[in-house]
């Protein structure tokens, strides 16, 4: 029954592409073509309740050697030191996307804990400044407090007054 499942997954897969083909609407590659067949056919198989060849399309798992060590990566406060090239940046999120990965699968891939910063930690206090300068972080309708510690000046009238009597 199984291999009777199996071919009706592949001419129901099959059937499916040759629609999706002939449809005015859909532009496609020849490229295109074959993905698209072996994804229809997963997808039969998968709501058939058989997966035969589920094999060949699941890639190996892959083990990722770190460029750094953890306590290296974050020896500086001025900078990061990637884990995929070695080389220091003051934030790793752009660095992650050109490698088309996020934060999360970053740490997952090389063993992070959650809290592994992606912000060189001076970096991360500039901005943090720059952002209390222009008033983020505050409650609507509160005033901007002075910047200055300084003592406020005396007042000139009272000493006009002492000098008039």
């Amino acid at each position: 029954m199984t291999e009777e499942t199996s071919v009706n997954a592949v001419e129901l897969a099959t059937e499916l592409t040759i629609a999706w083909l002939g449809n005015p609407n859909s532009r496609v590659s020849a490229d295109d073509v074959p993905a698209f067949l072996q994804t229809m056919f997963k997808t039969v198989s998968d709501l058939n309740g058989s997966s035969t060849i589920d094999v060949a399309s699941e890639e190996p798992s892959q083990e990722f050697a770190p460029a750094v060590t953890v306590r290296k990566s974050l020896a500086s406060k001025d900078h990061i030191i990637s884990m995929i090239d070695g080389k220091p940046y003051k934030t790793l999120r752009r660095h992650l996307a050109t490698n088309g990965l996020t934060p999360e699968e970053y740490r997952a891939r090389y063993n992070l804990k959650a809290d592994y910063p992606m912000v060189a930690e001076s970096y991360s206090e500039s901005r943090r400044a720059m952002a209390k300068n222009i008033g983020l972080g505050r409650k609507p309708g509160t005033k901007v407090a002075p910047a200055t510690d300084a003592k406020p000046a005396p007042r000139k009238r009272a000493a006009k007054a002492d000098a008039a009597e």
